[in-house]
Order: C-alpha cells, then sequence, then structure tokens
C-alpha cells in the first residue's frame, strides 16, 4: 500500500556529562546521594552568589562536538533561559543560545541495510534541574524537590528534522549513545537520568516540501519507549489531520502504561523563555592547540569500526553491529582474534556465550573472568578437537565461576576428546547392536535417524567422542 503520509522527526538527545563536580559550582555529581545534600549557595541559585565555569565541561563538550563532525566555536557564551519550574530554583537556567560550542555537524547511522547521513544542529551546554519527588504509593497531594541533580553538566545534542520512522529515530539514538560512551564522556544510563531524549514529531504529505506542525515529546526514559511514543504520535497525527482537524504546537507527555501521549502545555516559542547574555560568565575562546589536542585524543568511533569489522573480518552487518555497540565489547573481540584468528567463531562465542553470561549473572565485561586470552585458549583445543564443542560449553562455564585456565579444567574434569578409531568403534557397535529400530529406519531412507544414533554414542561416551568420527564410522558401517 502506497505510504500517503512522510513523517518527520527530529530528536534532542540530553547527555549529563561524566565529571567529578557540577558546571558551575564544586558540588559533587555522584548519583544517589542522600537528598539535597550535594548542594551549595550557587548550585541553589541564591543571591550574591557566582557561577564558576567547570573547565572538563568544555573539554568534554569539545571532545563530542568533534566526533560529531561539527564546528567547534572559536568564541561562545552562555545564556540565561528564563522560565519559573519548580526544580529550578534560580527562575532561569544557564544555557546557550545563539553562539553554542558546537554546531552543523553530522553522524552517520546504519538502518535497513544503508548508511543515512543525519545533520547535528548544535550541541551546547547547560546545566540540569532538580528532579520533583511524587509520593504516589502514599497518594499524598505534595511533592518534593531533590536539587541534588542542580547545576549537572548536560550536553544537549539537537538533530535536524532527518528522520523518517521510529526505527530510524532508535538507530539514531543508538549511534549517539555509542559514540558518547566510546568517548567516556558520559555514562548514559538511562535509568539515572543521565541520558534523557525529547522527540519532535510533525507529518506531511509525501512530496510535500513544507513541515507540518509539530509536537514534543517528553518523559521517554529507553529507546523503546521513543519508539512507541514516536509510532504513536505519528498515528494521531495523521488520524486528526484525515478528520480534518488542526494538529495544534504543543508538548506532550509519553504515558508508558496507557501507551500514549497526552497534553502538558502548549510549545512556548525561543522568544517567550526571554533569552539574554549571562553576566556573571564572560565570553569564553579557545585556540585552535587545545581543540587539535583533543581532537588527537578521540579513538576510533563506532560508525569506523562496523565499517571495518565488516571489511576486515568478513563479518555479517548484524554481528558487526552488535560488537561494535560498547567499546570495551570491541576491544574484548579484536584482542580476543589477535590470538585465535577465526573471527566469525570468535563473534559466535562472545554475542552468544559471553554475553549471555554475563546477563544472567548481572556482571560487566571488567568482572568476567573469562579473558580474552582464556576465550582463545579454549576455541583453539576445540579447533584441535582435543574437546568436543559440547565439552567447551562445560569449560566456558566453569572459566566463568573460577577464572581457571581451560586446559585445567579439561584435565580435571577428564573431557578430552575421544578420537582414537578402535575405542569410538566398540561405543558405534553397541550402539548399533542396541538400536536395531533407528537402524532399520536409516537404510530404509530415513536419513535423520543418523541423529539419534549420533546422539546415543555421545550418550555413551559421555560427550567425550569426536563426533565427526562417529558420525563417519556409523554412515560407513550401515552403507
Amino acid at each position: 500500500m502506497e505510504q500517503k503520509y512522510e513523517p518527520v522527526i527530529g530528536l534532542e538527545v540530553h547527555a549529563q556529562l561524566k565529571t567529578k563536580t557540577k558546571i558551575f559550582c564544586g558540588c559533587s555529581t555522584v548519583f544517589g546521594q542522600e537528598q539535597n545534600t550535594s548542594v551549595c549557595p550557587v548550585c541553589l541559585g541564591l543571591p550574591g552568589t557566582l557561577p564558576v565555569l567547570n573547565e572538563k565541561v568544555v573539554e568534554l563538550g569539545v571532545k563530542t562536538g568533534l566526533a560529531f563532525n561539527c564546528h567547534i566555536a572559536g568564541q561562545f557564551k552562555f545564556d540565561r533561559k528564563n522560565y519559573f519550574y519548580p526544580d529550578l530554583p534560580k527562575a532561569y537556567q544557564i544555557s546557550q543560545f545563539d553562539k553554542p560550542l558546537c554546531y552543523e555537524g553530522s553522524i552517520e547511522i546504519h538502518v535497513n541495510g544503508e548508511d543515512r547521513k543525519i545533520e547535528i544542529v548544535r550541541a551546547h551546554l547547560e546545566e540540569d534541574a532538580g528532579k520533583l519527588l511524587h509520593d504516589e504509593q502514599n497518594r499524598m497531594s505534595d511533592s518534593c524537590v531533590d536539587y541534588n541533580r542542580t547545576g549537572t553538566p548536560l550536553l544537549e545534542i539537537v538533530s535536524g528534522p532527518d528522520l523518517r520512522s521510529a526505527e530510524e529515530a532508535h538507530a539514531y539514538l543508538s549511534c549517539v549513545k555509542s559514540i558518547l560512551k566510546y568517548l567516556e564522556v558520559s555514562d548514559c544510563n538511562m535509568q539515572e537520568g543521565s541520558l534523557r531524549c525529547d522527540a519532535n514529531i510533525s507529518v506531511r504529505l509525501v512530496g510535500q516540501d513544507k513541515l507540518g506542525v509539530k509536537t514534543e515529546i517528553k518523559n521517554m526514559n529507553s529507546f523503546k519507549a521513543v519508539e512507541k511514543a514516536i509510532n504513536y504520535e505519528i498515528k494521531r497525527q495523521i488520524e486528526l489531520i484525515e478528520n480534518g482537524e488542526k494538529v495544534v504546537q504543543e508538548t506532550r507527555l509519553w504515558n508508558a502504561d496507557e501507551g500514549k501521549t497526552r497534553s502538558m502545555r502548549s510549545k512556548e516559542e525561543a522568544h517567550d523563555y526571554r533569552y539574554f547574555p549571562e553576566p556573571d560568565l564572560p565570553y569564553m575562546r579557545l585556540d585552535g592547540a587545545f581543540i587539535e589536542r583533543l581532537k588527537a585524543t578521540l579513538p576510533e568511533l563506532p560508525h569506523a569500526r562496523f565499517q571495518r569489522f565488516v571489511r576486515d573480518f568478513k563479518l555479517s552487518e548484524y554481528d558487526a553491529s552488535v560488537l561494535t555497540a560498547e567499546k570495551d565489547i570491541a576491544e574484548y573481540f579484536e584482542t580476543c582474534v589477535s590470538i585465535f584468528s577465526d573471527a566469525k567463531t570468535v563473534s559466535n562465542w562472545v554475542m552468544g556465550d559471553l554475553m549471555k553470561a554475563l546477563n544472567e549473572g548481572n556482571k560487566s565485561l571488567s568482572d568476567n573472568l573469562v579473558t580474552p586470552g582464556r576465550l582463545a585458549e579454549l576455541l583453539g583445543l576445540v579447533k584441535d578437537q582435543t574437546i568436543s564443542l559440547r565439552s567447551a560449553k562445560v569449560v566456558f562455564g566453569e572459566i566463568f565461576l573460577t577464572g581457571k585456565s581451560a586446559k585445567s579444567i579439561v584435565d580435571e574434569k577428564g573431557l578430552v576428546q575421544i578420537s582414537d578409531t578402535s575405542a569410538l568403534e566398540k561405543i558405534v557397535d553397541d550402539v548399533i547392536k542396541k538400536n536395531p529400530k533407528s537402524v532399520a529406519d536409516f537404510k530404509g531412507g530415513q536419513t535423520k535417524a543418523i541423529s539419534f544414533l549420533m546422539g546415543q554414542a555421545m550418550k555413551m561416551s559421555q560427550g567425550k567422542a569426536n563426533p565427526k568420527l562417529v558420525n563417519e564410522m556409523i554412515k560407513n558401517k550401515l552403507s
């Protein structure tokens, strides 16, 4: 069915920067402290206090801008964005308006087998607000405010209206998150609020250049929520237009329990915020040497690594995308391949057994006892047929729990694979003798019967028999 409407989507990503102290004061940014204990007169906006810019914030912002192929402003400034909200103690937010730190960049995303370039309009610095606490469990009418988050440094990354589906939005967010984590500028923990996203969505007739009326969706705390909210909003706007109604420019909230958006407030234009230059912070200048020094520290970024994994290791695009999404996983994989050169086999074990064990054990890769060297040793034992694949799974589990070498576990458990044909012949003869029906089925043309006989042979050998030799011997004896 031909599509009548085209969605137009732009995303605003707010990433808390990974600094020890806040953007304009010396208060700690550590998450989870007792409420209202990491505050001071500066971040509470008390009269007579002056902000002092944290240099580390600028450094992390510039690194991110360079990774997003942005122009870095030689001169930038901060502005006051005036609005009242209970978790904003000053009744204004120190942000950047007309002279952001980074502007006019782009990143490439890979979706549906194609590379798409997405514009980065700007990436600017600002301070975070506090957090409202609602006692919903006890149904109390009052809300409280925790100001610990107030003043935490944020980098707001604004995309162009270049995304055309919820799937593309998900791919873009995944790419942004990967870049931020590769750079180590943010921990990107959405559960703790250090990565948040607002979506601007409109629809228009296919082929039309003029943009439709947009709505902004807030209160999304996962990539899945972003996808669902975007799809819901696209459908809602199309239904309004088809029914002859108008789409109203407004801010809406995503209700995950109901699976729908609801109106929060009419959307204010930029001038309604009464931006004006922050009088307590001077214009800032960056020299070229500072920018070049930071550029030299940039790692290989996810998309470039993805392309290299596909090209050099001959991996599928799916495998390469999974392995390069997290920097530490990509580095683990490459270290393992440098020892055991079969990249596809390493990929299968990393994406399968290793990731499954980490998830089930609720462990990070840094806590993992299966080092690249130990995994490479294990795969070598399988390759030279010292142990079977089934035994290798057992050994992997032991390495994960104990950190012992594969060789020592194989010796302890007596898992060396039986490849001696005389020993295997006794097992095969016994299996054929005890399973006349399966033998008759095989000779009658039911080739699947060989699988049952193989299983019986492996069971009889306690998983130690060389499966390739057993398979050949059974077929030879029954032919």
